[in-house]
């Protein structure tokens, strides 16, 4: 498979072919299966945004589905930042490394391209 990245005009995309015709997958898509996979994981308590005017912004849109993630695509390989607040007293070691490939493991699976980076930032801690 063979992927190209476009744009139409708001969202990126990854593209694809195969016999049956052309598959465009959004970056929201792969935004919202990220998150689901965070939010599975073990000390994972949400995702959040980035900075205080995402979540402003987010409040005025109507879906914030991909609220914490964020996905850049290049040709067919996808780059993914998630931000998260983990539980107090779980290692933060082996909860980024559980995410990182947790992510990595379902977008692949879900859109059949190669994450390259999955990149952790943990933005607070719940007691």
């Amino acid at each position: 498979m063979k992927g190209n990245s476009c744009t139409d005009g708001r969202n990126m995309a990854v593209n694809t072919s195969n016999v049956y015709g052309k598959i465009s997958i959004s970056d929201s898509a792969i935004a919202k299966v990220a998150k689901n996979a965070a939010l599975e994981c073990y000390g994972i308590v949400d995702t959040v945004s980035r900075r205080f005017t995402d979540t402003l912004s987010e409040l005025l849109k109507k879906q914030s589905g991909s609220r914490g993630i964020k996905v850049v695509t290049s040709g067919d390989r996808i780059f993914i930042d998630v931000f998260v607040i983990i539980k107090y007293g779980v290692s933060i070691n082996a909860v980024a490394e559980s995410l990182k490939e947790s992510v990595k493991y379902r977008v692949e699976k879900f859109t059949g391209m190669i994450v390259d980076t999955v990149n952790v930032n943990i933005i607070g801690v719940k007691l």
